[in-house]
């Protein structure tokens, strides 16, 4: 059976104004289904068939999203916050509307790939502590990152409150100087998700992360041509890669 929705939620779930500015631009003649202009704001329809227009634009209806950020640093990975700004406020009001969430999170001074949806399934099964999906960072870390870290990285660390964490991959890219101190510039993929776990890791073997960014989270990759700050929604090729995480989880909760 085909789903059904009245025409003023439609319109305002859209982000095309509340319910009563929606109801008073029926009556006003502004709004038109499938060519005919609507006389009950609470008329049901099938959101995927009718063609709902309002002074001139098209309604185009979802009823799901999937966002890819490039996080700044400054805002937290939340929903609301009373201080600080929060990624959903860097989305446009359309996007807002559809009451989206970040996958996970990314602490407030780390920059990089951030999945936002309202597709509460896609996010547990990215997050299953079961499912070990990897993660991927770019980090400049103070102090002479070498053999013996990414040796004890393959096998385990240690962090602070006794957690040993899972095997990770680190790979070393550049060093410099800077005012008499070897920063290390590296790559580390880590398939869970504690809390500061990539800056705990490396404070554990006695060096300090100064600056983090995430650039792959699962089958997703950063799209580096996405301004810090900016988003877009993901592609078809992208969400498909995604679903099919989904589907080896779902094959593995079976089993």
């Amino acid at each position: 059976m085909a789903k059904r929705i009245r025409l003023d939620k439609l319109i305002s779930n859209m982000g095309f104004g509340s319910r009563s500015e929606v109801k008073l631009a029926v009556k006003q003649g502004r709004v038109t289904v499938d060519g005919v202009k609507a006389k009950d704001s609470g008329m049901q329809l099938d959101p995927d068939q009718a063609k709902v227009v309002i002074d001139g634009e098209e309604v185009l209806y979802r009823d799901v999203i999937y966002v890819m950020m490039n996080k700044p640093q400054g805002v937290i990975s939340a929903t609301e916050d009373n201080r600080d700004r929060t990624v959903i406020d860097l989305l446009d009001p359309e996007d807002q509307v559809l009451q989206p969430f970040p996958v996970g999170r990314l602490d407030k001074d780390t920059e990089g790939l951030l999945l936002i949806t309202n597709d509460g399934q896609l996010a547990h099964d990215l997050l299953s502590p079961k499912k070990h999906v990897p993660k991927t960072y770019e980090a400049d870390v103070l102090g002479d990152v070498g053999q013996a870290d990414i040796e004890a990285f393959a096998q385990s660390v240690t962090l602070d409150d006794g957690y040993e964490t899972m095997p990770a991959q680190l790979i070393i890219n550049d060093k410099e100087t800077r005012q008499d101190e070897v920063v290390s510039r590296i790559t580390l993929t880590i398939h869970e998700g504690k809390f500061h776990q990539v800056k705990r890791m490396f404070e554990a073997v006695g060096k300090k992360v100064i600056y983090l960014r995430r650039i792959s989270m699962g089958p997703l990759q950063l799209d580096e041509s996405l301004p810090l700050g900016s988003y877009r929604l993901l592609t078809e090729a992208e969400l498909e890669q995604l679903m099919a995480v989904r589907g080896e989880h779902a094959a593995k909760s079976k089993r």
